[in-house]
């Protein structure tokens, strides 16, 4: 019998398309855009910007 299944390596979470990933408030559009390009080079995935039309 073995003691379970050993440390975990990684994390995986299933991202569907048309799911945000990330969500940025409190800060001016272009520093939150700056932001994002830089995280969107790092992600294996095609990433866009959207932006909500009116705040809540």
């Amino acid at each position: 019998m073995g003691k379970g299944k050993g440390e975990p390596e990684f994390w995986v979470a299933r991202v569907r398309p048309g799911q945000v990933m990330f969500e940025i408030g409190g800060v001016e559009e272009d520093v939150a855009k700056q932001a994002l390009v830089r995280v969107a080079h790092k992600m294996p995935i095609r990433c866009r910007f959207i932006k909500r039309r009116h705040s809540l």
